[in-house]
């Protein structure tokens, strides 16, 4: 095991016979998360950057508002878990909190959030501009920061980048997860993520877009496409959505002005 991956034996057959060989997969484990001794859920995950994983969801879902709320974070790689003292959250022992088994991946993750945090939440007001080519210039830099992707073509990444630069990186089995461990480094080490841009390899659904918005990030960029309705939260909470950012090519989905093509 080294960095996320475990090597396996495979028998790679193709046209003129086959070869036993060593292949390099990404690895999976499951991670609780337990918050004043309420266990929330279980996450398959990347088992790395466990404690900004844990913190990132608690943050991203709306269960935790600040860092001076968190008393102690204890991860205990062993089990598979992570806890989090918090104060004034005596509310999650409710009946209204259930833990849940959510996989990692290509549907839904885990997430807490209903259409009354739709409703809630505050729209991103930010006069940010990002150019067309400085969109272009990110990606391929996105592209080519994960070297687990590139071992094992099995993971998702997500970056907070400024105009020019990549900030904070990182990856994990589920676009959710990536998405989470970047914003739980942000929160513990003060990274400001206002009048920045998410950088992401995943779809853009509904919770992701949630996400990302809750960290008042004004400009969202994938590789991949959106949903529906994360299309519609985007353009409801002014969030510069843009898709399919490949070779040279990319689609803005919503609130473009934030979005300039000078240069070209």
């Amino acid at each position: 095991m080294d960095n996320g991956t475990e090597r396996f034996s495979v028998l790679r057959l193709s046209e003129k016979g086959g070869t036993c060989l060593e292949d390099v997969v990404a690895e999976e484990s499951p991670l609780t998360i337990i918050l004043n001794n309420q266990e929330l859920v279980t996450l398959l995950c990347s088992p790395t950057d466990l404690k900004y994983l844990a913190i990132g969801f608690l943050f991203s879902e709306g269960l935790l508002k600040s860092k001076d709320e968190i008393r102690t974070i204890v991860v205990d790689e062993r089990r598979g878990a992570v806890r989090v003292e918090a104060e004034g959250q005596e509310e999650f022992a409710s009946d209204a909190w259930f833990k849940r088994f959510i996989t990692s991946g290509c549907g839904r993750g885990a997430s807490f959030y209903s259409a009354a945090d739709v409703q809630g939440q505050m729209r991103v007001e930010s006069r940010l501009e990002v150019s067309t080519l400085e969109i272009l210039a990110l990606v391929n830099g996105f592209q080519h920061r994960s070297q687990v992707y590139r071992a094992t073509g099995g993971v998702h990444s997500a970056a907070l980048c400024d105009t020019r630069d990549i900030l904070v990186f990182n990856e994990d089995i589920g676009r959710h997860n990536a998405i989470d461990k970047i914003f739980g480094e942000c929160i513990l080490h003060g990274i400001a993520t206002e009048d920045h841009i998410v950088v992401t390899s995943g779809r853009i659904s509904s919770e992701i877009l949630l996400k990302v918005a809750r960290r008042n990030i004004p400009v969202l960029v994938s590789k991949s496409a959106p949903t529906s309705l994360g299309l519609r939260l985007a353009a409801d909470l002014g969030v510069t959505l843009v898709g399919f950012v490949r070779g040279r090519r990319m689609n803005v989905n919503t609130h473009e002005r934030r979005i300039t093509r000078d240069g070209q």
